[in-house]
């Protein structure tokens, strides 16, 4: 559920050349349903709803931090049909919002679409756990890639969610994204909204 940017022009044309190796070590890989009996629960709808802020950093292949970023959440369901907000800033200043819309499934699965993302999200979550894989293009310098990102949310408590994220392109990981979602119960963002459908 997040982006880059120009920092990772770098990163692309160096990540195209990689070794085998890192090839070989990107198709190593975890089964959301090692997570089953895992608690707590983790139920979008219930963590995923109100205010809540997140802050993040991207790595490269080589693990250097290229980018931090804080957002700004906001987060409400009817029914089965959720919708999520998000305003990051990013430590360069660059601002970007994003508008999720989840539909959950049953059974610990879920489908979602936002303004930047490439068809639909799929997510499944056992346990504590969610796997969330979806298509973007991602904008570069002048340039844009179509990436998979391969997201892992873990709940470490009813207030606090640690999200890691692979970039995804021929096979290898670009780069990583890491960050800390914190429920605010009292702060409310959703004025956020209004401003930003005016602009």
């Amino acid at each position: 559920m997040k982006t880059i940017s120009m920092p990772l022009k770098r990163l692309f044309k160096v990540g195209l050349i990689v070794s085998t190796a890192l090839l070989l070590n990107a198709c190593t890989s975890h089964d959301i349903e090692d997570y089953q009996g895992s608690s707590p629960h983790l139920d979008l709808k219930q963590f995923f709803n109100g205010s809540l802020t997140a802050h993040g950093m991207v790595q490269d292949f080589s693990g250097q931090v290229v980018r931090r970023f804080t957002v700004k959440m906001f987060a409400s369901w009817e029914g089965n049909n959720g919708k999520i907000s998000e305003w990051f800033i990013y430590d360069d200043g660059e601002k970007q919002t994003r508008v999720w819309n989840i539909v959950n499934l049953g059974g610990g699965n879920y489908s979602g679409r936002a303004n930047d993302i490439l068809d639909v999200a799929t997510g499944r979550a056992v346990g504590m756990a969610l796997q969330w894989q979806y298509d973007m293009v991602l904008p570069v310098g002048d340039t844009q890639y179509q990436v998979r990102f391969d997201d892992w949310m873990f709940l470490v408590d009813e207030n606090t969610m640690i999200n890691r994220s692979d970039i995804i392109k021929f096979g290898l990981t670009m780069a990583e994204v890491t960050l800390v979602i914190t429920k605010q119960a009292d702060a409310d963002f959703s004025n956020m909204i209004a401003a930003d459908e005016v602009q």
